[in-house]
């Protein structure tokens, strides 16, 4: 019985996705428009844009590069997996370290599977992309799940994120990725 309700699951699955495609081929907004942003589009300056405000605020930010990368929004605190095609794969919100970059590229400079937070936390899929007033910073999980308000008396750089949201861009960002920091 379970094979049969996974199965069905598929099939509307599959026939979800196929609808939202065709959708976009012809230029209507699907539901998954919001997790699946195009680059440069509904950065809502234009006239008419009908995006609700979470779409708005989930939409990869316009100028923010070209290929695939991570973006890093430090007003919206938010990340961004974009891929080959310069589509975003999967945006999350994140908890901003105590230390920030300022805007620019960067790349990913080094990666730790699991090591102990410049804050004392166990953390995993630690993926390093900058480096300032000697503060290393990059983005990290806690083990323990936590995502603690940076204190600013103590400098650290782990950008924190859910732990399934620091597996996904462990997966998408090997050393040499570039990183894009917009305000």
């Amino acid at each position: 019985m379970a094979g049969l309700t996974a199965a069905a699951l598929a099939v509307i699955g599959f026939f979800a996705y196929q609808a939202s495609a065709a959708q976009e081929r012809d230029g209507k907004p699907s539901a998954s428009h919001s997790a699946h942003p195009s680059p440069g589009k509904g950065d809502g300056k234009g006239d008419g844009d009908k995006r609700t405000p979470a779409e708005r605020e989930t939409a990869l930010p316009a100028g923010s590069g070209k290929g695939p990368r991570v973006v890093y929004a430090l007003k919206r605190q938010r990340v961004w997996l974009v891929g080959k095609d310069g589509r975003a794969t999967r945006t999350f919100a994140v908890d901003p370290s105590a230390v920030s970059p300022r805007p620019g590229t960067y790349k990913v400079t080094s990666r730790s599977a699991h090591v102990q937070g410049s804050d004392g936390v166990p953390v995993e899929n630690v993926v390093r992309f900058a480096t300032v007033d000697g503060v290393t910073i990059g983005f990290s999980a806690a083990l323990d799940g936590s995502t603690p308000d940076p204190d600013p008396s103590h400098k650290t750089g782990g950008i924190r994120e859910k732990r399934a949201d620091g597996k996904a861009l462990w997966l998408h960002a090997p050393v040499g990725t570039p990183v894009v920091v917009v305000p």
